[in-house]
């Protein structure tokens, strides 16, 4: 029994998310919810993309834009294990850890461009515009989804029968 309450209590604190120094709210992180939902609209998407590519620009077309589609794939991870940790400990660390990592993101998809744009299986121009777009496809499909309410925060509870 004691066992079980100090488990429970280990689980609230980490769903905490600290408003303010002395009152806490407890709730899921919604960061995660909302990434894990971009990466699954994201799946059934990327075979088009990778397919474009390889029409377009060939094999090496399909290897750069899936080597773009990880790499998008992974910054929204990336960016939700960053927010999630961040409000469990105050709005300071969240906005500070939202911008700093913004910037830290960008630096690592920066580098990762930079250590395989030479290679032979890389096509440049095809890996640029998938990183843009689906960065700003999956945002603004997301758009349709998240909710923006206190009762309902992160994504909107679907509807029966749809």
């Amino acid at each position: 029994m004691g066992q079980e309450a100090a488990r429970r209590g280990r689980r609230q604190r980490r769903d905490a998310v600290s408003t303010t120094t002395e009152t806490p709210v407890y709730g899921p992180a919604v960061e995660r919810q909302v990434a894990a939902d971009m990466i699954k609209r994201a799946l059934p998407v990327a075979p088009v993309l990778l397919l474009v590519s390889g029409l377009i620009w060939g094999l090496d077309g399909v290897w750069s834009s899936a080597f773009g589609i990880g790499l998008v794939l992974l910054n929204f991870a990336l960016a939700a294990a960053i927010m999630a940790w961040a409000a469990r400990i105050s709005l300071v660390v969240l906005m500070a850890s939202v911008l700093f990592g913004y910037i830290a993101r960008l630096a690592l998809i920066t580098v990762a461009v930079l250590l395989v744009h030479d290679r032979s299986w890389v096509a440049i121009v095809p890996l640029g515009l998938t990183i843009i777009v689906t960065h700003l496809g999956l945002l603004l499909w997301e758009t349709k989804y998240v909710s923006a309410s206190l009762a309902f925060p992160g994504l909107k509870p679907s509807k029966k029968g749809s």
